[in-house]
């Protein structure tokens, strides 16, 4: 009994996502059809330098700004601005 009720949250759990994420699709969809459905943030880059003795040096890079979409999900080939907006530094290996 439990199993099938679990089972069944489970199915409407990932219909509820793949709606959620449709959704999020077609109104970016709308967005860049009217001009709005891209922005940029500015981010801090860090540059990481592998040294002798699995030491790494931290070298500043700069700030420049990244495209995003204004989105929940990624789109475009870019990440979704609220997520970039939270984590303002970007490691480069």
């Amino acid at each position: 009994m439990l199993k099938r009720i679990l089972n069944g949250l489970l199915i409407e759990l990932m219909i509820a996502l793949a709606l959620v994420y449709v959704g999020d699709w077609a109104v970016w969809r709308m967005r860049v059809a009217r001009g709005g459905g891209m922005g940029t943030v500015s981010v801090a880059t860090v540059v990481v330098t592998p040294l002798k003795g699995n030491k790494e040096e931290y070298d500043w890079g700069g700030t420049m700004d990244v495209d995003c979409s204004r989105s929940i999900f990624p789109r475009g080939g870019s990440g979704a601005c609220w997520w970039l907006q939270i984590h303002r530094t970007i490691y480069e290996r």
